[in-house]
């Protein structure tokens, strides 16, 4: 379970990362591209984290 939350924030980082140099760089599918980085965020990461500690509680 934590090597699973490990997986999703790093490729969350990488996406939101790449997103952010294609917007930096003007770059198409920039949009597209934030856009899924924060949905892994928001309906992954974020929603995993809280259900591990809520486990572990």
């Amino acid at each position: 379970m934590k090597k699973s939350i490990y997986v999703l924030g790093f490729l969350t980082c990488f996406v939101l990362g790449i997103g952010a140099m294609f917007e930096f760089l003007h770059w198409p599918w920039r949009g597209i591209i934030v856009f899924a980085g924060f949905l892994l965020l928001n309906f992954g990461l974020i929603p995993l984290y809280f259900y591990h500690k809520y486990k572990n509680a």
